[in-house]
């Protein structure tokens, strides 16, 4: 003798929030496994700037030499 009974409607919100849950659960999985890769990708740019050879220094410019307009009456 059933206690309860799980009506049509009942069991299609049952469905529904399963089917939702199951979707979040496979989403979290999909974004932590790009946010994995991503962060992998972030450290191998870092090893790799970290490692770049530095630039060599060229010579010293010139001194700058200061050069004012010569204003002129017309």
């Amino acid at each position: 003798m059933p206690i309860a009974k799980i009506t049509r409607r009942g069991l299609a919100a049952i469905s529904l929030a399963v089917a939702v849950l199951w979707t979040c659960v496979l989403g979290e999985r999909v974004v932590a496994h790009q946010a994995y890769t991503e962060r992998a990708r972030v450290m191998r740019d870092l090893e790799r700037l970290q490692h770049r050879q530095r630039p060599v220094p060229v010579s010293l410019p010139n001194p700058l030499r200061h050069h004012s307009p010569r204003l002129t009456a017309s």
